[in-house]
């Protein structure tokens, strides 16, 4: 999977825990990414061998990615104010999964914000394979700043 440059140079993830290639679109409060599930990943050698499936947190983490990605074009606009320019997780909700995801399968994630409270940013994400949801998932950021250690 090759990300272009102007992912690399908005979010903190990099290969091979990166699972987003392309930005699509993005309007101020939504983003539309792509990518491909490579054939090759080492996770399909155990995750239902002979009959390779994507991981579900694997989908999830494309979307939380997705969500990074819109999170760093809504600081940058000044839609949104936080002390930190580092994206974490802090919240999943009602994750459903409708469709199985496999080997060379090209995904394509939608990210809505929903509201931001205090340096939380609340939203929407769902993930489609071949026009069909495979996944949606509500979930929140905070942007925080990375801690040194010694």
């Amino acid at each position: 999977m090759t990300a272009s440059q102007e992912i690399l140079d908005r979010i903190p993830h990099r290969p091979p825990f990166l699972w987003v290639e392309t930005i699509v679109e993005r309007t101020e409060d939504t983003i539309v990414t792509c990518a491909r599930i490579p054939e090759d990943l080492d996770v399909f050698t155990g995750h239902y061998p002979g009959n390779p499936i994507m991981p579900g947190v694997l989908l999830c983490e494309a979307v939380f990615q997705s969500g990074a990605l819109l999170m760093s074009y809504m600081l940058e606009s000044g839609k949104l104010k936080a002390a930190g320019d580092v994206p974490v997780l802090t919240r999943i909700e009602g994750a459903k999964f409708k469709r199985l995801v496999g080997p060379g399968d090209r995904i394509e994630i939608t990210v809505k914000h929903k509201e931001t409270l205090s340096s939380v940013s609340f939203m929407k994400g769902s993930l489609r394979v071949n026009g069909k949801v495979a996944v949606q998932v509500e979930f929140s950021c905070a942007l925080t700043t990375r801690q040194e250690t010694e």
